[in-house]
């Protein structure tokens, strides 16, 4: 699949098929992230690979958009290290810019993701981190919920020429 077909292709999928994820696949997805840009090359990422059904299970109880988990044969909780953050505030982006490359390269091998939102909401963020076991200095960005997609949906081209400003605003 060509970068800007998966780009372009990927979409929110809110059911899957229980049918797990292989070991190879999990292993492309996060080497796609881990080849996000990040500031200053820090890399401040931490993932966790969610594959115990009980703890998928008990996701919702905590995260109130997470119910497909239930479905789901596996989630990645995506993190950031602050302690390796020395561009204050950045793994924020280092890691949304991981996400979205664990998101495209989910599908380009033929998956479904939903990207399920933790930060900033601080409550969240709290009882993810207790859930998992979080220390300190790691804190929640998001969840992805990952399988097999048991709905498919049309690619969206979401181009907007309005947004788009030559040299100045």
């Amino acid at each position: 699949m060509e970068a800007i077909e998966a780009i372009l292709g990927r979409r929110s999928i809110r059911r899957y098929y229980g049918r797990p994820v292989t070991e190879d696949q999990i292993e492309q997805i996060l080497r796609a992230a881990m080849c996000a840009p990040s500031a200053n090359n820090e890399q401040p990422w931490q993932f966790i690979v969610i594959t115990d059904r009980r703890m998928l299970d008990r996701i919702p109880t905590v995260h109130p958009y997470s119910a497909m988990l239930k479905e789901a044969p596996l989630a990645i909780l995506v993190c950031g290290d602050v302690s390796l953050d020395k561009s204050p505030g950045y793994w924020v982006v280092d890691c949304a810019a991981a996400t979205q490359n664990l998101l495209v390269a989910a599908y380009a091998l033929g998956l479904g993701t939903v990207w399920l939102g933790v930060y900033p909401r601080e409550e969240r963020m709290g009882d993810i981190a207790a859930l998992f076991g979080l220390p300190d200095h790691v804190k929640p960005l998001a969840l992805v919920a990952v399988g097999h997609p048991a709905e498919k949906k049309p690619a969206n081209d979401r181009y907007d020429a309005s947004r788009v400003r030559r040299n100045t605003w």
